[in-house]
């Protein structure tokens, strides 16, 4: 096969992969479209009861890409922390934190996460409506664990900051071996 032949095949490859990726792009542009409603951005503070700004997670990663390009919209909680107070090893204790939706766009919780395997989250899938409220159930199991423990649940949604801390707390007692 000649150079030129070669040459040839490299431009008609290096042309079909190129419009391949260009049609990928523009199909994935037409799923992710949002309407300009939903994608314009207010400057709002998530904020809780008396303890002013609810903490961001300083080493947000890839999470939250959809919550940033959602209109912006404000949390409140009755409560950011919750102490389960002593409890035995191998209990399982779970807790409510109850919100509102005080901003003027729907809520959209993107994501709960815990911190370890320990502390699962559970929070509403479907958006809050402004002005409704809602709740994020935490179940913490102790299995394993001993003396304070404090995990933290992070919440990413359209709120700015993107990612708010919710934090539990226990003091386990070993159980003693027979």
């Amino acid at each position: 096969m000649s150079n030129g032949v070669k040459i040839g095949l490299l431009v008609v490859i290096a042309g079909v992969l190129g419009l391949v990726a260009f049609k990928m792009t523009s199909a994935n542009d037409e799923l992710g479209a949002r309407p300009a409603s939903e994608a314009a951005s207010a400057n709002v503070q998530a904020t809780a009861p008396n303890t002013g700004k609810v903490g961001a997670n300083p080493n947000q990663s890839s999470a939250g890409q959809a919550s940033q390009a959602r209109a912006k919209t404000t949390i409140q909680f009755e409560k950011t922390e919750h102490d389960f107070g002593k409890i035995k090893q191998g209990d399982e204790a779970e807790t409510k934190f109850k919100f509102t939706n005080t901003g003027k766009e729907p809520l959209i919780i993107e994501n709960a996460q815990g911190s370890c395997g320990c502390t699962v989250p559970s929070y509403p899938k479907e958006p809050i409506a402004p002005g409704a409220t809602g709740e994020i159930l935490v179940k913490f199991n102790s299995a394993g664990k001993s003396n304070a423990q404090q995990k933290t649940v992070t919440l990413t949604a359209n709120t700015e900051p993107i990612q708010t801390t919710l934090t539990i707390k226990a003091f386990v007692e070993a159980v003693e071996k027979k």
